[in-house]
């Protein structure tokens, strides 16, 4: 199994970035999928979820308006679009596939806001 994220970077405050998160190696369509991030020097927190037919999003208060998650099952991939990006979304963000019975996670790509 792997999820493999791709698309961070540094970015000025106000720019956008898109991350993506390829899978392989399970059935893709039956997972949930979100996307996490950990902060330096903090907890590890919930940045938006997708249902497995994408019909449904959910997302942190901290990023309402401003991030996009939405998934490709014909390609295995689930994206973040980060729109407005501010200093305090700097964090290493991961992919996470959560079933019945299994949880993956991504090896996670660095978001840099900064000027």
């Amino acid at each position: 199994v792997q999820l493999v994220e791709s698309g961070g970077g540094l970015v000025q405050p106000g720019g956008s970035l898109r991350l993506s998160c390829a899978a392989s190696a399970f059935t893709f369509s039956s997972y949930i999928m979100s996307w996490y991030r950990q902060p330096p020097g903090k907890e590890r927190e919930l940045v938006a979820t997708v249902t497995s037919g994408g019909d449904s999003t959910n997302y942190a208060d901290s990023v309402k308006g401003r991030f996009t998650i939405s998934r490709d099952n014909a390609h295995n991939t689930v994206y973040l679009q980060m729109n407005s990006l501010k200093p305090e979304d700097t964090a290493v963000y991961y992919c996470n596939a959560r079933g019945r019975v299994r949880n993956y996670w991504g090896q996670g790509t660095q978001v840099t806001v900064s000027s």
